[in-house]
């Protein structure tokens, strides 16, 4: 007997994926999405980069329930109209984007992978991909007078000197 379980996740078109291609290259420079798009609620965006289609996806979901394909890579910020990148969207995309980059000094570093906020006026105000040397560490949000941090608690760097 095969059940038929409710959709949980949504598959984009090639519209819905224009939609956040443009996006993506307006804030952040990223020509090119590799790979398959699904999104899970209202707001949040995984990466599949696997070997099922589309078909296979949505006929595998049918059959069992699916709670998310791919790797979570972006937010969907519904009241900005914007794209917040995840630690590893920023880390998938890191050789495309050319746009809204933080450069992290090493103390910088230290704040921002403890989960703190950085009051660091930038001039912008806009998601900020966040990078030290080589490395993307996630999207922070720029206001007038700092850098909020989007990094989820459990993934912070525990502080030592408590």
């Amino acid at each position: 007997m095969v059940h038929k379980y409710p959709p949980r996740l949504k598959i984009l078109s090639e519209k819905e994926r224009e939609e956040i291609g443009s996006k993506l290259n307006e804030q952040f420079g990223v020509k090119k999405i590799p790979g398959i798009i699904v999104q899970k609620g209202e707001e949040k965006l995984f990466l599949f980069q696997g070997s099922f289609d589309k078909n296979q996806i949505n006929e595998l979901e049918q059959t069992i329930p699916v709670e998310r394909v791919g790797i979570y890579f972006a937010k969907i910020v519904a009241g900005e109209n914007k794209i917040r990148l995840s630690i590893e969207g920023s880390q998938i995309l890191k050789n495309q984007i050319t746009k809204n980059i933080f450069e992290l000094n090493e103390s910088q570093l230290d704040d921002w992978m403890k989960g703190r906020e950085l009051n660091i006026q930038t001039g912008k105000r806009d998601f900020l991909v966040m990078k030290y040397k080589d490395n993307f560490l996630g999207t922070g949000k720029a206001s007038e007078e700092k850098i909020s941090n989007f990094i989820p608690k459990n993934r912070r760097l525990k502080d030592k000197s408590i």
